[in-house]
């Protein structure tokens, strides 16, 4: 358990402060009872959305209503008014390694490094450290990497909601997007029932032959060695009310091993949680190659119809790519005939967030011409517009937030595809009414709101 330590007084820490306490500092750590306000930022706006770069501090990981966590200078922050001020903070020396974070809906927050969990029950005054349970109930270690600075993203996922309220609790699911940067590491679905005290493994996939520690031997294989469906990292995890089931999406490509077998990295899988023995059944519905619609991400359910957003790629199939924004009925998702094109942005994107009618996604950057590409939708899919964001660089928007308490979207801004850049907030304009299916090219304009 760490715990803060006492002081009698209270410093309060401007935007400019913290500017230069990172400039001269080189990451000296701050005392813990510093306090972190926020200067107001600029606004921009398109026809559709007003939107606007956290401001200078703490990096805003995550939100949930009025709450924000947040990190940086070998600190964690916690703030109850949407990061305008950060009144809860903690030392932690391994600020800038957190991957993955969530507060949950008792004010609990969850966060994690590359290897380790982290839960806080009392905004951040103590946390602790959470050891992951695997199916069998032993504990589950991080592997001993092979090269130590690069242990694996054992926790950091590529979609942002991971919440939900399940028979009238609330379960918190989520997957590993991994084997990117940062070396090896096993893939899984991690659950916890009781606010983040546990977590434990609900799946965890095979042994990749492809991704695996360089040098690594027979016995340092990463992975279930019983379960014979691969994959490179986890794309999506999400919540069908309408069936008390849970649905993921995985990628990346079909690879050869050094046999000449062929393993499929692109599935879906549907999953039931049996909460009286504490147990899942989790069944592969799709499994197939990386030029099709089922590889994909942002896997959202509305009015009990499947919506998702693919991101086709590769050489291995038909051309052009089968991409684009898809709904159809759960129970149709095997069927290609029976899905909805809703719309077809032509590049990538596998990330997407649906509330209160908006649709909101974004175009992945090396495979696009947009800098940093949005796509929109005001009316569930009725119309749409795109926006490339030119002001920001090449950027791809993942790890979409739901919309906290003044009505913001939180989106990572990642440098190229996944390295970690800016964080971006994205406000609906209300909707007056449809507005066509059109691209534009948006250039930064104020505004304020």
């Amino acid at each position: 358990m760490t715990r803060r330590p006492e002081r009698e007084t209270s410093l309060s820490l401007t935007r400019r402060d913290w500017l230069f306490s990172a400039a001269v500092t080189s990451g000296v750590l701050l005392q813990a009872n510093d306090r972190v306000w926020a200067d107001e930022e600029g606004v921009s706006e398109t026809p559709h959305f007003w939107y606007r770069l956290a401001p200078e501090g703490p990096y805003i990981d995550s939100q949930r209503d009025n709450k924000a966590f947040g990190f940086g200078q070998g600190k964690v922050y916690l703030s109850e008014d949407n990061g305008q001020t950060w009144t809860h903070d903690a030392i932690f020396r391994d600020a800038d390694k957190i991957t993955f974070s969530c507060i949950l809906g008792n004010g609990n927050v969850l966060f994690a490094t590359r290897t380790r969990l982290f839960l806080s029950t009392d905004n951040l005054s103590s946390y602790k450290e959470i050891v992951v349970e695997d199916t069998d109930r032993s504990d589950y270690l991080p592997h001993q990497p092979i090269d130590p600075e690069n242990p694996g993203w054992y926790f950091h996922p590529l979609d942002g909601v991971h919440t939900w309220d399940v028979n009238g609790s609330e379960m918190l699911v989520w997957g590993n997007y991994c084997n990117v940067l940062g070396g090896a590491v096993p893939i899984n679905i991690y659950y916890s029932t009781d606010q983040g005290e546990t977590v434990k493994i609900a799946y965890s996939f095979g042994q990749s032959p492809t991704f695996q520690q360089p040098g690594a031997g027979p016995d340092d294989q990463l992975g279930n060695p019983d379960n014979p469906v691969v994959c490179r990292h986890i794309h999506c995890v999400t919540y069908n009310p309408a069936e008390n089931a849970f649905y993921a999406c995985t990628g990346d490509h079909d690879r050869t091993d050094a046999d000449g077998n062929n393993h499929q990295e692109c599935h879906w899988l549907r999953g039931t949680y049996d909460a009286a023995n504490d147990a899942w059944d989790w069944q592969v519905l799709v499994s197939v190659n990386s030029n099709s619609r089922y590889k994909s991400g942002g896997i959202n359910f509305v009015d009990g119809q499947l919506y998702w957003a693919a991101d086709a790629n590769g050489k291995n199939g038909k051309m052009p790519h089968d991409r684009g924004i898809f709904r159809c009925a759960p129970a149709d998702l095997a069927d290609p005939t029976k899905h909805e094109l809703l719309f077809n942005p032509h590049y990538e994107s596998a990330n997407m967030i649906i509330e209160d009618d908006v649709i909101l996604s974004a175009h992945y950057a090396p495979a696009s011409p947009y800098a940093t590409g949005i796509i929109y939708s005001p009316d569930l899919g009725k119309s749409w517009a795109q926006y490339d964001l030119k002001e920001f660089g090449q950027r791809s928007g993942i790890r979409f937030h739901p919309k906290n308490s003044d009505g913001w979207f939180r989106v990572d801004l990642r440098k190229g595809w996944i390295e970690r850049g800016e964080v971006l907030f994205i406000k609906p304009k209300p909707n007056h009414g449809a507005v066509q299916t059109k691209t534009a090219v948006q250039t930064k304009t104020s505004a304020t709101n």
